[in-house]
């Protein structure tokens, strides 16, 4: 058994949404660095072509794309723009998503219905638009980026634990749909010291939740990248529909409000 080549990415095609920034950015280094070719996804073209231009240093080939998940056609065009630049699609990170901290009483059904498109709905429609050029390609994996939200009762987070609630489900089904010849599984982040955590943060805050985290520390983005690198790796060729939580090994909320 070759290690290095269990966990090589070389000459694979991955195309990674959010990924201007924290977990994203990470994730696109990583494979970068691995070998693949990485498709760099996000809203803001500065940020995407600044991590494009870090994953060449590793000798490869990246594409910066300017792409608003929420808009089919910008996914379209995500698509279209990867096959033209490489001709095929190995691997997908559906890791755009988010939202902040809601009031039920106060979160108006359209407010609910953004939340779930925007982190079940896209995932689902780029990863129904990636999967043919997959199955073409001969086979591929996807991985979406879920929430320890998904799991934990706590206060505050109705309209994003349920969103990553569905992801869950949704990514055990499409794994079902999807196989043998695509893999698809989930990340579940615990407390990850991005810029979307740090407005949410002071001293005090920061204390707690690491507090309440067996492992006695913030998460980072290249914790949920190593994450990802195996997924999408040989190592990882017998796993799908599963979810993966990467939390510190905290198995209740660590949100300090």
């Amino acid at each position: 058994m070759n290690i290095g080549q269990q966990f090589s990415l070389q000459d694979q095609v991955a195309i990674i949404t959010g990924a201007g920034r924290g977990i994203g950015r990470a994730i696109a280094l990583a494979y970068a660095e691995a070998g693949a070719k990485v498709v760099c996804a996000a809203r803001s073209l500065d940020a995407v072509t600044a991590v494009a231009e870090q994953a060449r240093q590793f000798g490869g080939q990246a594409l910066a794309v300017t792409c608003d998940v929420n808009d089919e056609a910008q996914l379209d065009q995500l698509v279209a723009r990867t096959l033209q630049e490489f001709g095929r699609i190995n691997l997908l990170v559906n890791n755009a998503g988010g939202a902040g901290p809601n009031d039920p009483l106060q979160t108006t059904a359209e407010d609910f219905n953004a939340v779930l498109h925007f982190n079940v709905t896209t995932a689902y429609v780029l990863s129904s638009k990636c999967a043919p050029h997959m199955r073409q390609a001969g086979d591929g994996a996807i991985i979406n980026i879920s929430s320890s939200a998904s799991r934990y009762a706590q206060k505050h987070f109705s309209a994003y634990g349920s969103a990553k609630a569905a992801l869950n489900q949704m990514t055990r089904l499409l794994a079902a749909d999807f196989a043998p010849q695509i893999r698809v599984n989930a990340i579940a982040p615990g407390a990850i010291l991005t810029d979307a955590l740090a407005p949410f943060l002071d001293e005090e805050a920061s204390e707690k939740m690491i507090g309440l985290t067996p492992l006695k520390r913030m998460g980072m983005p290249n914790d949920i990248a190593m994450a990802a690198l195996y997924l999408a790796a040989p190592a990882a060729r017998w796993i799908t529909g599963k979810i993966l939580e990467v939390d510190g090994g905290a198995e209740s909320s660590t949100w300090p409000y």
